[in-house]
């Protein structure tokens, strides 16, 4: 069993064609977990094993690896670039204690950057950066570093400087030890350390004076030694940067050529010295299962009772592969669990670390550790996995709603079950992935986060499912919200099963203005507790949550609401819990209709990068499509465009974008936020 305080959980994170798969390649390499290196062109490499991802030549799922490096052990995840598989990245990064993050040498900080940076905000995961591909022509050191502090706003740390750049990179300048440092051999696995070059000496000296310096701020006794001009030795810089780290202070940046093996041992170092381990952060918070309002600490510690997190799930046969982080206790196989969530008991038949697609079997792992394994039946991603003596419930990953949907259907009748097993399997893996029946239809509605990871999923029910789908042209998934305050009114009077059952309701709606770090809807009530009972007054609220699932427009879920109830009509021998619920349901629509219900649009944040050639006719198309805008910039020798541009403009962008630019222009899309769409607009769609 691993000792807590030599494990490293750590994710390389990044846009696409950064360079993280290549990075992951070397670290394997270096690390003896693999004798020859992968090539993302050749479909060699470890993590990237799916079918898909060999063809495509992209990462589409997380793939998590172990590996040694000075006496730890590195858990590592390779994580998409890809927006539409940000849903990887963010149940990642959740179980996480660190990141890397790469950046592409010629394009700096670029927009799935910033996505992925907010997420590590978001779960407060220290990080250092590596700039990657500084062999590519155009590379800027920095330029690149100068990105990273205006766009993610962070001090950088630069800690290592290139010894040259494009065709003439040979090696890093470290500027902790103040030496040279050259791979030795072609694959780069031996190192020659040597004395900085003359002509980079005075360069490299000023460098190492402003590390000093930014350093000093964070660390009293460096301050000292600074100003007091005293030596400062090797291991006093690495402990400042490590504490500097860990309080988000600073951000060490990196620098080398994944490709060219140059730098990649230097940051394995540093994810050693400078990223946490599990006995760094702090203990995590976790409700009591039996009584939410009460908190429990959870520390790292094997002794402790259990507690794991399920992040992830690969839908096998006969039974899932479940992918926990242990945050308190020690997992045996043949145990038996508490699902924290859904109250059931789990039996652990197994317990294996994963080696991407191998897995090495466990006879135990202890807090800290991230593992996987086989036997839960009833697991869903996000669920708790705990001692049946201390059921407590850990924070959940809260994850994007979807933009997009197309209609699926099996071409065979006879293949109508295996094409539900199917869509199951795969929603159990992908909790962005969203299965729905249009009522008026009956066709089965997909919903994902972007064109591709539909495209990606309908593929996999094709290969691995064995179902044969005809499929629909992608739709966009609108919502629906309230433009002003109103009321409305609920009654419901039926006689079922002999009893007669009667119930009504008046409630208050209002808009809500959206923050991102809370739910979108709120229900209230103001109704005085003794007259109406509790079972009652949650049956209110589950029939208002379950209608806002579907509007008045046009049956698509309501967001960015909440209601108060005002009233209710009681009585003691007719009222039921089905009453109420049906009484608040028809009061819900109500207060929509009286409220006037808006459409609203996905708006996606559209950036686009291309020569000045191209960059009035790109423009041009994007005017044309309804786009706001917000920003161009140079970056180098290219032009980058920034807009906001409703999602149903932007299907097939990307291959008319090629023909406007000769191949030449790159975009990247991601989801922004929702806007009501014009009234004409509107009247189309809905009527």
């Amino acid at each position: 069993m691993l000792d807590p305080a030599t494990v490293r959980n750590i994710g390389i994170v990044a846009h696409i064609d950064a360079g993280k798969t290549t990075t992951t390649e070397r670290i394997l390499y270096y690390t003896g977990r693999t004798h020859r290196m992968g090539e993302v062109d050749d479909g060699t490499t470890v993590t990237d094993f799916d079918e898909q991802e060999q063809k495509r030549g992209i990462t589409i799922y997380s793939a998590a690896v172990s590996c040694p490096w000075r006496g730890f052990t590195i858990n590592l995840i390779d994580t998409p670039g890809h927006v539409d598989f940000t849903a990887e990245v963010e149940r990642s990064l959740r179980v996480l204690d660190g990141m890397v993050a790469v950046f592409d040498a010629k394009e700096g900080v670029e927009a799935q950057s910033e996505t992925v940076w907010a997420q590590a905000d978001k779960y407060r995961v220290p990080r250092i950066c590596f700039i990657n591909k500084m062999d590519k022509i155009g590379a800027d050191f920095e330029w690149s570093v100068a990105s990273i502090r205006k766009r993610l706003h962070v001090e950088p740390l630069v800690l290592q400087l290139p010894i040259g750049s494009s065709d003439s990179l040979t090696g890093i300048v470290d500027l902790v030890e103040m030496k040279a440092v050259y791979p030795r051999d072609s694959d780069g696995g031996a190192l020659d350390v040597r004395d900085i070059p003359e002509e980079l000496l005075d360069a490299a000296e000023q460098a190492r004076g402003e590390m000093l310096e930014a350093l000093s701020e964070t660390s009293e006794v460096l301050m000292e030694r600074y100003v007091g001009d005293q030596a400062i030795g090797i291991e006093d810089i690495r402990h400042a940067i490590r504490d500097a780290t860990l309080r988000h202070e600073l951000v060490p940046v990196l620098c080398g050529s994944s490709l060219k093996k140059i730098g990649v041992q230097r940051m394995l170092d540093a994810i050693c010295d400078y990223l946490p381990g599990p006995l760094d952060v702090p203990p995590i918070t976790a409700a009591d299962a039996k009584r939410p309002d009460v908190q429990h600490q959870i520390a790292c510690d094997p002794d402790g009772p259990l507690a794991a997190l399920v992040f992830k799930i690969v839908a096998e046969k006969p039974v899932d592969l479940c992918y926990l982080r242990i945050y308190s206790g020690t997992l045996k196989p043949n145990s038996r669990l508490l699902n924290a969530v859904t109250g059931e008991k789990e039996n652990i038949t197994r317990i294996v670390r994963m080696f991407a697609k191998r897995r090495e079997q466990l006879d135990r792992a202890g807090a800290g550790d991230i593992v996987a394994v086989v036997g839960p039946k009833k697991v869903l991603t996000g669920h708790t996995l705990c001692d049946p003596r201390r059921p407590v419930v850990l924070e959940s990953i809260e994850f994007p709603e979807t933009v997009i949907s197309v209609s699926v259907q099996p071409k065979s009748s006879k293949d109508r079950d295996k094409f539900h097993e199917g869509l199951t399997a795969l929603q159990r893996q992908d909790p962005t992935l969203r299965v729905a029946t249009n009522v008026e239809t009956g066709q089965t509605l997909l919903s994902g986060m972007g064109e591709l990871h539909l495209e990606v999923m309908v593929q996999r029910l094709r290969d691995d499912m064995n179902v044969d789908v005809a499929v629909g042209s992608p739709r966009v998934s609108y919502r629906e919200t309230v433009s002003t305050g109103a009321e409305g009114k609920g009654r419901f009077l039926k006689t079922l099963g002999g009893r007669d059952h009667f119930a009504a309701v008046r409630v208050r709606i209002e808009p809500r203005r959206r923050v991102s770090d809370r739910p979108n809807f709120e229900v209230s009530s103001s109704i005085a507790p003794a007259s109406l009972p509790k079972e009652l007054l949650e049956s209110m609220e589950t029939g208002i949550v379950e209608a806002a699932q579907s509007g008045v427009l046009g049956g698509y879920p309501v967001i960015d609401w909440e209601i108060t109830f005002l009233a209710v009509d009681f009585n003691e021998e007719k009222s039921s819990e089905l009453a109420f619920e049906n009484a608040a349901r028809a009061a819900f629509y109500d207060a929509m209709r009286h409220g006037n219900a808006v459409l609203l649009q996905p708006i996606m944040d559209v950036s686009v990068v291309t020569t000045d050639e191209y960059f009035g006719t790109i423009v041009s198309d994007l005017n044309a499509r309804n786009a706001v805008v917000r920003e161009t910039q140079v970056r180098g020798h290219d032009r980058v465009i920034l807009a906001d541009v409703p999602l149903a403009q932007m299907f097939g962008y990307i291959t008319k974008l090629r023909s406007l630019s000769q191949g030449r222009a790159t975009s990247m899309m991601t989801p922004s936020h929702y806007a009501p769409m014009p009234a004409a607009e509107m009247k189309a769609l809905v009527g």
